[in-house]
């Protein structure tokens, strides 16, 4: 895979790549320098990738694996992501801090859920990516990542049920 063939079919991935990482390793530079060193790792196996079927599979897979080698580093025996949320600034209509609010208490109901349904519901319904990526990023059946994640929103959903009920 040449320059041009690397940059046309790896680095334009690299913006959908960055919500992901940021999410996972929680906050903005270190997810820039994730990005940088994952298309680093990319480009240093280059020769393979250009065989490989699904190349946004493997990106992502690439992308997720760093995240959760640099988690396990500097968080021994994590077992879940540290969801990070910014501070409300000043200028904030109420629409807004609704939408923060509603995004840490999504973020806390994540943390709760089973590691894999956790996972899935991420790939899926925060970054968007289809069944086909998530199977190749994950390495599970697409009947299985479907299971999982109506299990993560049947979760989900009854918890901010029980939350937002008043009586």
């Amino acid at each position: 895979m040449n320059s041009n063939d690397f940059k046309n079919r790896v680095v334009s991935l690299s913006e959908r790549i960055y919500p992901m990482v940021a999410r996972m390793l929680g906050n903005k530079e270190s997810a820039e320098d994730a990005v940088q060193e994952i298309m680093i790792k990319l480009w240093d196996n280059r020769r393979n990738l250009m065989n490989h079927p699904n190349i946004i599979g493997f990106v992502f897979l690439t992308a997720r694996n760093y995240c959760l080698d640099i988690l396990k580093k500097k968080y021994p025996g994590m077992e879940s992501f540290d969801l990070h949320y910014g501070l409300v600034e000043k200028g904030i209509n109420e629409n807004e801090i609704e939408w923060k609010e509603l995004n840490v208490i999504v973020g806390n109901i994540l943390k709760e859920l089973p590691e894999q349904q956790r996972e899935i519901m991420i790939l899926r319904d925060l970054d968007g990516l289809e069944y086909n990526e998530i199977s190749e990023i994950t390495k599970l059946n697409i009947e299985h990542i479907r299971v999982l994640l109506s299990r993560a929103r049947k979760q989900v959903s009854i918890k901010l049920k029980k939350i937002y009920s008043y009586e």
